[in-house]
């Protein structure tokens, strides 16, 4: 998501309350600004007031971005749905609190010698919800179910290094042929078609949670509601009311329930990064999913304590819709308008958090990998521009002949001043007449499937700590490539990475092919993330990570008497 496709910060970033319609964003953001204004002087007030008090139970409030696509393991795809689906479900890992990967459901795994086998062994104490004891043959059925061409999951190809899948997503076999298998309840053989040392982590991510059987056979289309849903989390899913809140309560049957302390996690969906702030000032957040850029100096001077800023492994970029005119085969094109954007600009004037200028896709700190760049990164911004408008005029464009296109993004205060910025910059250095439009973020995600865009915002965070899951993102045949592109030498550089043993050469090949996406301008990176948002001092155990992961289960709040 990520990493849908993962989106970060992918959706009207902040939230507002229950009456919110799409429509009333800007009106919102400016009653969200009056009223953080009218209570600056009051920094810390809202602190004493948000801890849980001892007669309301151990209720977490967290701010999780837009609404949810699905709550259902193989169909989810946004952040904000996986962020959740890390609280009901637990596959054979988890992350630890560095992000390297834990026991999950699983207590250990060994690995063949030829690096091609990974077996298993399942807790013994593992539970479902219902009491059911969590088995093996729930795992293969969740693989099975992942990649069915009938789940039609955009994630299928997470798990394309597991014997058979590549065959099976593509409808050639059946899924019962899937590499994977159950030779006892407690234990799982996973075969692979080359080593995969990110395997572990890779087995955290939610797509990959078990599926309770009985469940599923019964609910086959609304296996994910509450009142239906079987989970083996540390929660399970007691209240879902579209565009307000999930609400999830404890799960008594968890092997390790012993260790929460909270009794429920309500996730709030509000529309607006400052009205989440307004929220979050007023007590009814102890989380927020993000930051207001605009109000970043204000917080980090009144409540730096309550401020995490930490890097993250995900990249904002604008997307080209490449299945139709004007981008569609027309690399120059797409490279003018990359040359001309001020990417240090934006992160100078608009992003202000520490984010990183984008001049590659994968973004720096990922294991074992040096990320590549576009060749014109260190370049000045001048003879960025002469470059950008000789190839303009060569893509047929010009004064009397501008390049006309609507850039599409989902509503909110950084996007909005994104969208207006680089706009400005392309039709300064070019002459591009570009219309901005800001849509609902469901709306959007429906229009890039449709491909009812010309170019639109997006962004993808890692789903584990390798370089593969942002290069895997724009195979040809990969269900949440966005962007649609299609290079036959950009997937024969990746099919020849994950069959290669050598560590080293496996590197070089994915450098090769990074390479070979920005030679194409795939798509326009903008800026690498870090994460940031506010935490109340009543929360005990935060803590920050690349993956920005953070179980539920491992935080406890503070109670006091509210004054």
């Amino acid at each position: 998501m990520r990493a849908a496709a993962r989106f970060a910060e992918s959706g009207l970033p902040g939230r507002l309350r229950e009456l919110w319609r799409p429509g009333q964003i800007a009106l919102a953001a400016l009653m969200a600004s009056f009223a953080l204004v009218a209570c600056s002087g009051n920094t810390g007030a809202s602190s004493s007031n948000s801890a849980a008090a001892p007669d309301e139970g151990a209720v977490l409030l967290r701010g999780n971005g837009p609404e949810p696509d699905s709550l259902d393991p193989q169909k989810a795809r946004s952040v904000e749905a996986h962020t959740i689906l890390r609280d009901l479900c637990e596959g054979l890992t988890t992350l630890a609190k560095d992000a390297s990967p834990a026991p999950g459901a699983a207590t250990e795994w060994k690995v063949s010698a030829d690096g091609k086998q990974y077996t298993f062994t399942l807790r013994p104490d593992a539970r479902w919800s219902n009491g059911d004891p969590v088995v093996a043959a729930d795992f293969v059925a969740a693989f099975r179910r992942l990649v069915d061409p009938a789940t039609a999951s955009q994630y299928a190809q997470i798990i394309d290094t597991i014997e058979n899948a590549t065959d099976i997503i593509a409808g050639r076999r059946l899924p019962e042929s899937l590499g994977v298998e159950a030779p006892d309840d407690r234990t799982l053989v996973i075969r692979l078609i080359a080593p995969t040392a990110y395997l572990p982590g890779l087995l955290s991510h939610p797509s990959t949670c078990p599926v309770h059987r009985p469940t599923l056979a019964a609910h086959p289309n609304n296996v994910a509601r509450p009142g239906i849903m079987v989970s083996n989390g540390a929660f399970v899913l007691k209240e879902w009311v579209p565009n307000l809140h999930v609400l999830l309560e404890r799960n008594r049957y968890y092997w390790n329930d012993a260790a929460t302390r909270l009794d429920a996690v309500k996730y709030l969906h509000i529309a607006d990064e400052n009205a989440e702030l307004t929220r979050y000032r007023a007590g009814d957040l102890h989380i927020t999913a993000v930051v207001p850029r605009g109000q970043a100096d204000w917080i980090k001077a009144n409540v730096p304590q309550e401020f995490h800023v930490h890097t993250q492994l995900s990249t904002y970029y604008y997307g080209f819709n490449l299945t139709r005119p004007p981008f569609k085969d027309n690399v120059k094109l797409r490279r003018a308008l990359s040359l001309v954007v001020d990417r240090e600009r934006l992160a100078q004037a608009i992003l202000r958090v520490g984010e990183l200028p984008a001049y590659g896709w994968v973004p720096p700190g990922v294991h074992n990998y040096t990320s590549q760049t576009f060749d014109y990164a260190g370049k000045p911004m001048a003879e960025r521009v002469a470059e950008a408008r000789r190839l303009y005029a060569e893509a047929g464009y010009s004064k009397s002949n501008p390049l006309r296109f609507e850039l599409r993004y989902n509503a909110g205060e950084v996007h909005e001043r994104l969208a207006v910025a680089i706009s400005s910059m392309w039709k300064e250095a070019l002459g591009a007449q570009v219309q901005v439009r800001a849509v609902e973020f469901k709306a959007l995600l429906q229009d890039i499937d449709r491909g009812n865009v010309d170019v639109f915002r997006s962004s993808w965070i890692g789903d584990y700590n390798d370089a593969y899951t942002f290069l895997q993102y724009l195979k040809s045949d990969f269900g949440i490539n966005l962007p649609r592109y299609k290079s036959a030498e950009y997937d024969a550089l990746l099919a020849r990475a994950t069959a290669e043993v050598d560590e080293a050469r496996r590197r070089d090949l994915l450098q090769q092919a990074e390479r070979v996406l920005l030679r194409d301008h795939a798509l326009m990176p903008v800026y690498f993330y870090v994460n940031k948002r506010l935490v109340k001092p009543e929360v005990v155990g935060w803590y920050d990570n690349v993956m920005n992961v953070v179980y539920s289960k491992d935080l406890s709040l503070r109670t006091t008497r509210a004054n």
